[in-house]
């Protein structure tokens, strides 16, 4: 909890990356909030991401079931019957590269069935989603409604 004012400069950071690169319907109304990631730290969920001292990253990393993934259009999961983690709040300063790759070689040293969803905006997101080989599955639907492009990537033990 003592990091939380760095991991909230981290997301306004990755905030400002969205809306420079024409994202500006991502993270919007105060999401994610200072609850959402005491939330994330309280369960064991949150996770930052550090280059010598300096915080550079922040994630969720979220065993499933993801409530939301239960009904996806327009395609289907790469595999539906097996456990897997969620990456959310996938966040990163604009000056230090190479953040989104140092977390997901740590999400897949746990579990080798990843899948995540973003924005159909975020075209920084998708393109490091597939250039991770990561690929796309088809559009789930947030709580609130909202669509979301969803991905999924599996290796095998």
């Amino acid at each position: 909890m003592e990091d939380l004012p760095s991991i909230m400069a981290v997301l306004e950071a990755a905030r400002g990356i969205m809306r420079a690169s024409g994202n500006a319907l991502q993270w919007v109304n105060g999401y994610p909030s200072r609850e959402v990631i005491e939330t994330d730290i309280s369960s064991g969920q949150g996770f930052v991401v550090e280059n010598g001292a300096r915080m550079v990253g922040y994630f969720a990393f979220i065993p499933s079931p993801e409530a939301t993934y239960s009904y996806i259009e327009g395609g289907s999961w790469l595999e539906d019957s097996l456990p897997y983690h969620v990456v959310h709040r996938i966040a990163s300063v604009p000056e230090v590269h190479g953040v989104f790759r140092a977390i997901m070689g740590w999400c897949f040293e746990r579990d080798g069935n990843i899948r995540v969803d973003t924005h159909r905006d975020n075209h920084i997101m998708q393109h490091c989603l597939e250039g991770y080989g990561f690929s796309y599955c088809g559009i789930i639907y947030l709580s609130d409604g909202a669509p979301r492009l969803a991905y999924q990537k599996r290796v095998q033990a």
